[in-house]
């Protein structure tokens, strides 16, 4: 969710799942889509539901760019 309220676990929000999805981008530089998915619903368990926005927020900040001819996504951040 992108508005917190003080029920919610930090663990399961947009932004921790989007620190997670970078800490890997920058640790392999392109991941495929699919691939990046797996990975996250296993160390999320709302992973499914909060992997779009975490990926436009990433998009939305120049960290990440989609590559269409691999289905995958690069790191081009600093």
């Amino acid at each position: 969710m992108l508005r917190p309220n003080k029920h919610m676990n930090p663990d399961q929000t947009s932004l921790a799942l989007a620190g997670r999805m970078l800490k890997r981008l920058k640790r392999n530089r392109v991941e495929p889509y699919s691939k990046l998915l797996q990975v996250m619903e296993r160390e999320a368990p709302s992973a499914d539901v909060l992997f779009p926005t975490a990926l436009s927020l990433l998009f939305l900040l120049g960290l990440i760019e989609y590559r269409s001819t691999t289905d995958s996504f690069e790191y081009i951040g600093p």
